[in-house]
């Protein structure tokens, strides 16, 4: 973990900028191909939803403002950053699983399928930050819809700054698949070049 000079920062105004407001979260919401990654995971037996988690994540990881917090009142720059996601039970509730990142899919995988194991029996929330609870990424799936836009709850606590990504059910056009993504950051940490890059990476990933 690295502390950002912010005297020094090329982004001390917009950092200063966007701080200063009420609600300092921006993002948008668009699609990604899904059709190769999808046809690949049925073929071989995985959970879909595991695959393309792990695939955002070793995007998230190629791009560094999305692993920037605030911690303290001081930016920090995570070495690895790690998947928080809501996991949905039978009787209608969710809770909160954590999976360290790895780039090994096989890995990763082994401890996520252990935590939705773990949230299936549990009650609650089941509040799970992982080691030093900014360290993640939010995820969440919405699998019985597409959307075109999304609401995040916020406490509008000008300190949180942990990204949230979404994702919903896939559609179907002209033979192909496209999956809702939505992502919501921090405008102080980081800009839209930067969710750009991320979904470039998460493209790339799912392509490969």
């Amino acid at each position: 973990m690295k502390v950002i000079d912010i005297e020094n920062w090329n982004r001390k105004e917009h950092f200063e900028f966007f701080s200063r407001m009420v609600s300092p979260y921006f993002g948008f919401t668009t699609e990604v191909d899904c059709t190769k990654a999808y046809h690949k995971v049925k073929e071989n037996g995985s959970s879909f939803f595991a695959y393309y988690l792990h695939k955002s994540m070793v995007a998230v990881n190629s791009v560094d403002a999305l692993k920037l917090r605030i911690i303290d009142n001081q930016v920090v720059l995570y070495d690895i950053v790690h998947a928080g996601t809501t996991i949905g039970r039978k009787d209608g509730t969710f809770g909160f699983a954590f999976a360290h990142y790895s780039d090994d899919f096989e890995i990763f995988n082994a401890e996520l399928q252990s935590e939705i194991e773990d949230v299936q029996k549990t009650i609650g929330i089941r509040m799970n930050n992982g080691e030093l609870g900014k360290d993640l990424i939010r995820h969440t799936t919405i699998p019985w819809n597409s959307f075109s836009a999304l609401l995040h709850p916020t406490p509008l606590d000008k300190t949180e700054s942990v990204p949230k990504i979404s994702f919903g059910k896939f559609t179907l056009r002209d033979g192909r698949k496209y999956l809702p993504v939505s992502v919501e950051l921090h405008h102080g940490l980081a800009d839209g070049i930067d969710i750009a890059k991320y979904l470039e990476a998460f493209q790339e990933q799912l392509d490969a």
